[in-house]
Parts: structure tokens; C-alpha cells; sequence
């Protein structure tokens, strides 16, 4: 019996709901939630192909696609993805009868039918040996995806390292201007003057065929990339009057943990939920695609799942650990965040994180994901909590927002908005933040469309551990983390804000304000002062 019949053999135990193939890591299944290894060695790209040669998942595995095949006249669903040179094949329980044999359109995998829960909490498997690497790849290696490593050219990488020693979080470079670092919020020239053809000997290599002639036909293009010697980059590269011109967000190469980012404890207790929605928010540049990734790495550090991420593009790039993590690129493993949204409800996900709740169909499948049985974790770009929730219900009709609205509340466990302030040092960015947490008395509001209370809500609501925007600025003031200058600037409430950092001088305020609208003989205590004198009179 052959290596793949040997693991075909375990989609039919009631145990087993998933079996494995990655490279870089043992062949494993799924049973009772836990992925189980099964080999003793990680699985290489040579092998995994040698193991899959002359079967129908050769071709799937060759062309990066999914589909339902039958492997040992059993049907099985198959979804292959890649990151970079690194395979993923899962192989799922097809729907019972004939097998369909065509793949599904380019960047989205469907599934043949739902995955049969485990019954038993564990499996005694044994040991498949790992197949042995053939001499010469029975398929052509396939290309590499658009998250590829670039050379670079030698005067940008330069530039980058340089933006990175400044710790800044993004790099434009255009013609005819210096190149502008954007640190602690501020563009700052870095160099001399470029010249267009400076720009485009910077900017070509980062571009293969495809890309370039997405630039000639559509004028710019997305992409993620590792520059070597300058690390990943988010990069926007499009034509302008003069010439090339790029935008380049300066991406970690491993995610940070919630402790780095200064984030509330309160947040490590989403790997305590099973099913929900969190959502991080806040303006564009002010790091909620950071904080999301730490919260995927701390899932990602202490429990054994399937995370499904659907970026645009992916940025961070999860490393191995407890979990399986599945990184999809819209554009370029699927044609939309709501596309992949429908397909990933079929491929077992715990955990689904979505780059961006861009628009009312993400989200109507987001919340239903999260009512049956998953934890979604997204993010958009609103300025505070309560506004976050109000974008989420307006998105729909108003007849059908009452339905939204009980769905929200039943489904949300977090919103976390956040802003990023200059550090008093002027060294670095620090975080401030707002936090919701839903509970009962939010889940009422929420249902009751009475929104304009949350913020009555958060000023009682420490118990719950909600936190308010002012009490995070005055905090991070009163810890010398921050200028009260720069807290101002970012509060919505300046006055709510002075009263909590100098309440002292507030309170005196107050006293002079009332004395200067209220001076001897204005007021009920002049005309008191009159009416005794009155009486006073009178009795003489």
C-alpha cells in the first residue's frame, strides 16, 4: 500500500476530520480540535511532491488550487496554499457519491460538503514514515506566489535600512523630491533629490512580469515582499506626473506580543472564547493590522487550531508554533475578502481574521461566522468604539438593521480602538486605547438601538473591564510615557481630559467661572443679601 493510501485510510475514521501535508513540519490529523503529527520527520517540498506524484493531487498541488477528487476510491476534498515556498495540502472527507473531479475558479477552494465533528477527545495513530525525497521533482515546482523575496536594488535597500534605524513606519520614494521617512507621524527628507530614472532603477526589480504590466494597464499595483537585506514591505507602486512613484509600509518581521505593544491585559482573554467577534479599530496608520497580528500570535502560542487569515495584502507572516495558521491573499489566493469568507466557513477554521471590514457583505458573513461557532477577529478604520458599532449596523437597510443589531450583540466580545501618540522621548510611538467589552448592559444597548448611551456606559463600566480613550491618555501623561500636549491633541473631550490630569485646577476653575457669573448683588445670594436688609428695616 502506498504512503497516500496510508493516509486516505484516516478520512475514514469518525476521529479524524483533516489530514495535513506541510512542508517544514511532521504530517499530521485532526481529531478532537488537535492537530496529532503522525511522521516522525518534517515533510519537505520534495518529498511532499514525491508523495503526491501520479495521483490526482498532483496537478492541484502543481497550480495551487483546491478541489474534490477521489484518492483510493474514496471522494476528498483538497485545499493547497502556499506562503512563499512553503505548501499546505489538507485533505477533508468529500461529500458521499461521485467525487467531482474539476477544480473550482483560480483563488478560492470550496469544499464538497461539511466536515463530520470528532467524537473522541483523542486517536492512537501510527507512525506514517516519512516517503523518501525521489531523485528529480516529478512536477515542475510551482511559482512562487506574490509574496516573493526581491533582490532589490542596492541604493533602495539602503534607503529602507535607514527608515528602519529611524523607526519609521513608511517610506515614499518619487521623482523630482527627496525620499520622505514618515517617523513619529511627520515626513521627513531622507538624502538628496531623485531623478525619474533613479526612481525606476529603485523600483523595477521589485515588480515581475505580471506586476508590471498590471502597472502599464492599471496604473499602480499592490504587493507584499522581503527585500533582501531590507526586510517585508507592504508596497503600493504606481505612475505619476514624473515618473514612478512608491509608498512602502515598513513591515515587523515576526509579530509582536501584546506586552511590546503596551496593550490592556484584558485583551489575553480572547483565547479564552470559542466564538465571536472582535474588532480593532481606529484611523489608517495607527497600527491596528500590528495589534491583530499579536492577536494571532498569542492564539497562535497556546492553542492547537486552525487559523484562516484573509489580508490584503498578507503583511506579517505567522511562524510556526501550537496552531495551524492559513494565510490568504485577496488578489492573489482569492478574488475577495467576501469570496473567501464563503469558502473558509468550509475548511474547519477556529479562528478566521479578516484584514478589513470593508463593506456590508464581509460583514454579514463575518457576524454569521461568529454566531455558529467561530472566533473572527477583524479590524476598520473608524475613530472611536461607539462609531465602530454605529458603521457596522449602517451598513444595512434600515429594515434589516433590528436584525443586525441582535446579532451584534449576541456575537461581539471586543472592540479595541486605538491611537498612536509620539512618545514624551520622542523615541517611538505608544498606544492609547478604548476598549469594549460586550456585555450584558452593551448587548441591551445594542438590541435597544441606544448607542448614544456607550459612553455612560464605559464610565461605570470598569468592573467590566471597559477602558475610556481619556483614562488611557491620562494614564499614559501621568506615567511620563507621554506629553499632555500630545494627549490633548489626540482627545476628543480636551475638558473631560483636563479635569482627569488636573483636577485641583478644574475645580477652582469652576469656583471662579460661578464667581465671575455670580458677583455681590447678582444672584439669589445678592437678592438674599437684599431681602435681609429689607427685613432688617422694616423691624426698626
Amino acid at each position: 500500500m502506498s504512503q497516500l493510501a496510508k493516509l486516505v485510510e484516516f478520512l475514514g475514521r469518525d476521529d479524524v476530520t483533516e489530514v495535513v501535508l506541510a512542508t517544514g513540519r511532521p504530517v499530521s490529523v485532526k481529531s478532537g480540535g488537535q492537530f496529532r503529527p503522525i511522521s516522525r520527520a518534517n515533510l519537505s517540498l520534495e518529498q511532499l511532491e514525491g508523495l503526491v506524484a501520479g495521483s490526482p493531487l498532483a496537478p492541484l498541488l502543481a497550480h495551487l488550487r483546491g478541489g474534490a477528487v477521489t484518492l483510493e476510491g474514496q471522494p476528498v476534498t483538497v485545499d493547497v496554499q502556499a506562503m512563499g515556498d512553503e505548501r499546505v495540502v489538507r485533505l477533508t472527507r468529500g461529500a458521499r457519491g461521485k467525487a467531482k473531479t474539476h477544480a473550482p475558479a483560480k483563488g478560492d477552494s470550496q469544499r464538497g460538503g461539511r466536515v463530520k465533528r470528532p467524537t473522541k477527545a483523542s486517536i492512537a495513530v501510527p507512525h506514517v514514515a516519512a516517503p523518501p525525497a525521489p531523485a528529480a521533482p516529478a512536477t515542475p515546482p510551482p511559482e512562487r506566489s506574490r509574496m516573493r523575496v526581491s533582490q532589490g536594488d542596492p541604493a533602495f535597500v539602503t534607503l529602507v535600512r535607514s527608515a528602519r534605524d529611524q523607526r519609521a513606519t513608511d517610506l515614499h520614494v518619487a521623482a523630482d523630491r527627496p525620499a520622505m521617512a514618515r517617523i513619529l507621524g511627520t515626513l521627513v527628507p531622507q538624502g538628496p533629490t531623485l531623478g525619474a530614472a533613479a526612481v525606476e532603477r529603485m523600483l523595477a526589480p521589485l515588480l515581475d512580469g505580471d506586476q508590471r504590466r498590471a502597472l502599464e494597464d492599471r496604473g499602480y499595483v499592490d504587493s507584499a515582499l522581503d527585500v533582501t537585506g531590507a526586510g517585508r514591505l507592504r508596497a503600493n507602486i504606481a505612475r505619476v506626473r514624473g515618473g514612478w512613484k512608491g509608498s512602502f509600509r515598513l513591515i515587523a518581521m515576526a509579530p509582536p506580543t501584546l506586552d511590546q505593544l503596551g496593550l490592556p491585559k484584558e485583551l489575553a482573554r480572547i483565547t479564552t472564547y470559542h466564538q465571536g467577534l472582535v474588532v480593532i479599530a481606529g484611523p489608517n496608520g495607527h497600527g491596528k493590522t500590528t495589534t491583530l497580528a499579536a492577536l494571532v500570535d498569542l492564539i497562535n502560542s497556546s492553542k492547537a487550531h486552525h487559523i484562516l487569515t484573509i489580508e490584503d495584502p498578507v503583511e506579517i507572516v505567522h511562524p510556526r508554533k501550537k496552531s495551524v495558521v492559513s494565510q490568504r491573499e485577496v488578489g492573489n489566493h482569492t478574488r475577495s475578502f467576501a469570496a473567501a469568507l464563503k469558502a473558509s466557513l468550509r475548511e474547519d477554521p477556529d479562528v478566521i481574521v479578516i484584514g478589513e471590514l470593508r463593506d456590508r457583505e464581509t460583514v454579514e458573513i463575518a457576524l454569521t461566522a461568529a454566531e455558529t461557532g467561530h472566533l473572527v477577529m477583524a479590524t476598520m478604520s473608524t475613530p472611536s468604539a461607539a462609531k465602530t458599532l454605529d458603521r457596522l449596523i449602517d451598513m444595512f437597510p434600515a429594515d434589516e438593521q433590528q436584525q443586525v443589531r441582535s446579532s451584534l450583540a449576541a456575537a461581539l466580545k471586543f472592540v479595541l480602538s486605538q491611537r498612536l501618540l509620539p512618545s514624551a522621548d520622542g523615541q517611538g510611538v505608544v498606544a492609547a486605547v478604548e476598549l469594549l467589552t460586550g456585555v450584558l448592559p452593551l448587548a441591551a444597548l445594542i438590541r435597544d438601538n441606544k448607542l448614544f448611551q456607550v459612553a455612560s456606559l464605559q464610565q461605570r463600566g470598569r468592573a467590566f473591564g471597559m477602558i475610556r480613550m481619556d483614562d488611557s491618555l491620562a494614564e499614559l501623561v501621568r506615567s511620563g510615557r507621554v506629553l499632555e500636549e500630545s494627549a490633548m491633541r489626540a482627545s476628543e473631550s480636551k475638558r473631560e481630559l483636563a479635569n482627569l490630569l488636573h483636577p485641583g485646577a478644574a475645580a477652582a476653575a469652576s469656583a471662579a467661572a460661578a464667581a465671575a457669573a455670580n458677583p455681590a448683588g447678582k444672584g439669589i445670594a445678592g437678592l438674599q443679601s437684599r431681602l435681609g436688609g429689607l427685613f432688617k428695616k422694616g423691624e426698626g
